[in-house]
């Protein structure tokens, strides 16, 4: 059944369009239509040239005499009149030429829209509750969209003068119960046909237990609406009634269980959807559901689980499963079961703050290469503006630029059928402007360029996790092929990192006599990861200054083989940053300990089975400072310490100063973050260590750092100041005077 197509016009009480099929495309026709100098036209097509009045010609030629162009030399001027001919032969409306559908099929359809007012009776009943999911929310977008001229009707049903038709209206109706069923339980259909008769009393009281959600007496309906028109919105794409579509709905959808309603969401308006497609079209055989609502779509994850004719690629905020949805599910490592497996691809952030740059990276090194490998026919987008900069429960700063460069390239797949849908996001102008710049996008608009465009680490590394995670299902992930070699290679092979600590202790026990410090562990002694974990010069209890630096492994530098997964040797060199205080220190006859903080712990097993690490076993740095503290350097004779932090270390020796009482000892914290978030020093133990902590630091990031941009920082994250370099070596080693020229200055006190 083909989904129900109106004009603007139609859903405001205006003079009925219809829509009349030809071999190729859609003929428009309305009855009392004005065109701009025209009383009266039957079609809206312009008229054909031979019917052009001569007193026009004043007009058009005021139109265009002020270019000022002069005729060439043997050129016949071109009169206003043959001006208009030509122009209308030039541009005659692309749904009245079917030559222009034939070469263009795609291009020449319209993108649809699905808005009822009608969504808007679902909210609170609580008036003193300002709830983020406000029904103003479809309101302000579909004012947008007004306002930015491409959809000309008034949103209250007053007639238009002129409607140039931008958009196809897509009719909102109500889901059946056959529809919901193929997603959710019987159970979860009869609670919800409850609420249009229940008192107020027994609505707030399930709104109180309820799971994030709020219920009136339209509640029903409007979830009905909602559900009912995404459905309309993706057949309508699929059909090829129009080129793509986007869903103005609510209530959204993404949290809505199988069983239950959760979330602010009562029906999975995208999962029915995707699943009444299958349903109805078999040669719909692989959709793709891509959510960039800021929370994890748990239950369209749910829906599809064990399902490989949907592919579901999430991008939310994770934090360890402490960000809302408050469940496990959402972390890398859930990739489906059964016939799902691999299908199901979460790439969670570990903080806030993500941003354009962030989510382009994630797209281009996981999204779009799962996506092309998986060839879907259609793509249906759980459009949560969220993550929009300005939304304070997201506290994300995505801009209307990014969503709209993210559609785009959406739009390279399923032969452009694309379907957005809208989901959260509840800062009212970040909500509407996002979806205007995606609307845009969907019309055939360019992208804003991109003022961010480089990834921050943190996410780099969440995208590298999820690379080696996906890797074992989808050939363009690039490490299966390392896999695969190191499983059939029966010459077992070293992890390099632990090679080059390894040299280190080697060159520093050689130069320096510096040597392994015994650290005793409840497990994994066997792992060479910790043999030459924490070093130290001989004189560390001895010297009456003690030099701690804490620091990431050493970075390798180095050049790939072309379409190998091998790199030159000959071209690679390891990035020692730390190398420099060391000698600095052992010059001075100063007391050092060094301490590797690696990103990875080689099992003691390995050998038995090799492949790339992801998180491996994390042995717990902050614990090991703690030990460190306890056990050496508290019972050292040195009555000035001085911390040095690079890399991740900066947390550990945060977390050691706000643990333990360092700091009638400690006369310097020195760090070096590169763009990793800013940390603070945590004052539960110590009320007054934030003012020890601003006295006593100096934090080195790049000038581009966000904490360089705020206007005043608290004193519990010290004094940051700014380094023209990126990479955290490079910062090191253009930082290393002003931080010497600060430790020599507190050590001379």
């Amino acid at each position: 059944m083909a989904p129900a197509l109106v004009d603007d016009a139609q859903m405001h009480d205006a003079p009925p369009l219809t829509l009349q099929h030809t071999t190729s495309t859609y003929m428009i026709t309305a009855s009392n239509r004005c065109l701009e100098d025209e009383p009266q036209a039957s079609s809206l097509a312009l008229q054909h040239p031979t019917d052009i009045l001569p007193d026009t010609g004043h007009v058009l030629s005021n139109r265009i005499d002020h270019l000022k162009i002069r005729p060439r030399s043997g050129y016949a001027k071109l009169t206003p009149e043959l001006f208009l001919q030509r122009r209308a032969n030039a541009i005659r409306p692309k749904f009245s030429t079917d030559s222009y559908t034939r070469a263009l099929p795609r291009s020449s359809l319209r993108t649809g829209l699905c808005y009822d007012v009608r969504m808007r009776f679902h909210a609170t009943l609580d008036e003193e509750d300002v709830h983020p999911e406000d029904p103003r929310r479809i309101h302000v977008i579909y004012q947008a969209l007004a306002s930015a001229g491409l959809t000309k009707l008034p949103e209250g049903g007053s007639e238009l003068e002129n409607e140039d038709c931008l958009m196809v209206r897509i009719r909102a109706r109500e889901v059946t119960e056959e529809e919901a069923l193929l997603v959710h339980t019987s159970d979860h259909w009869r609670f919800l046909t409850t609420l249009p008769d229940l008192d107020k009393a027994s609505l707030l009281n399930l709104t109180l237990t309820g799971d994030s959600v709020f219920y009136n007496n339209q509640s029903f309906t409007c979830a009905k609406l909602s559900c009912g028109g995404s459905i309309e919105t993706c057949k309508a794409v699929w059909s090829g009634q129009v080129k793509n579509a986007i869903a103005v709905v609510r209530p959204p959808g993404h949290h809505a269980e199988p069983h239950k309603s959760m979330g602010f969401c009562l029906f999975n308006n995208v999962a029915v959807a995707a699943r009444v497609i299958r349903q109805g079209n078999p040669e719909c055989e692989k959709i793709m559901i891509l959510d960039w609502d800021v929370h994890h779509g748990n239950g369209t994850q749910t829906a599809f689980y064990e399902d490989d004719s949907v592919l579901y690629v999430s991008l939310h905020r994770f934090e360890g499963g402490t960000f809302y949805p408050p469940y496990p599910d959402g972390d890398l490592t859930y990739c489906g079961e059964g016939g799902g497996l691999g299908y199901n691809v979460n790439i969670p952030w570990a903080t806030g703050g993500i941003r354009d740059a962030d989510y382009i990276y994630a797209f281009q090194r996981v999204v779009m290469p799962i996506a092309y490998e998986y060839q879907p026919d259609l793509v249906i987008i759980s459009a949560g503006f969220d993550a929009a900069a300005g939304d304070k429960i997201g506290e994300c700063f995505v801009t209307p630029a990014g969503y709209a460069h993210m559609t785009h390239m959406l739009m390279s797949l399923a032969n452009g059928r694309v379907a957005v849908c809208l989901e959260g996001g509840y800062n009212l102008n970040s909500i509407s402007n996002s979806a205007l710049a995606v609307a845009r996008t969907l019309m055939g608009e360019p992208p804003e360029p991109l003022h961010d465009v480089h990834a921050s680490p943190k996410v780099a590394e969440v995208v590298n996790q999820v690379i080696i995670q996906q890797s074992q299902y989808w050939k363009c992930m690039e490490y299966k092929s390392i896999n695969n070699r190191l499983s059939a290679n029966k010459i077992k092979a070293r992890r390099l990192h632990d090679i080059i600590r390894q040299y280190q202790a080697r060159a520093l026990f050689d130069n320096h006599g510096i040597a392994p410090l015994l650290v005793v562990r409840p497990s994994q002694l066997a792992s060479p990861t910790f043999e030459d974990q924490v070093l130290a010069t001989p004189n560390y209890d001895k010297a009456d200054t003690l030099i701690v630096i804490v620091h990431d492994s050493a970075d390798l530098l180095g050049v790939p083989e072309p379409g190998k997964d091998t790199i030159q040797t000959h071209n690679s060199f390891v990035m020692d940053s730390a190398k420099v205080f060391i000698e600095w220190a052992v010059n001075a006859t100063f007391g050092v300990i060094d301490v590797n903080v690696p990103k990875y712990v080689t099992p003691d097993d390995e050998d038995d089975s090799q492949g790339v690490g992801n998180s491996g076993v994390n042995d717990d740095t902050n614990t090991l400072m703690l030990q460190l503290w306890d056990n050496y350097i508290d019972l050292s004779d040195a009555d000035k310490i001085v911390f040095i932090g690079i890399g991740e270390g900066y947390r550990n020796v945060l977390n050691l100063i706000s643990l333990r009482d360092c700091v009638n000892r400690v006369v310097a914290c020195i760090s070096f973050i590169s763009r990793m978030p800013l940390c603070a020093v945590n004052a539960t133990r110590d009320e007054n260590i934030g003012y020890w902590y601003h006295k006593h630091s100096r934090v080195y990031a790049p000038m581009t750092h966000d904490a360089l941009q705020a206007r005043k920082l608290k004193l519990k994250y010290g004094v940051i100041e700014g380094i023209p370099e990126d990479d955290l070596d490079s910062l090191v080693q253009a930082a290393y005077p002003r931080a010497l020229a600060f430790i020599t200055s507190k050590l001379s006190r």
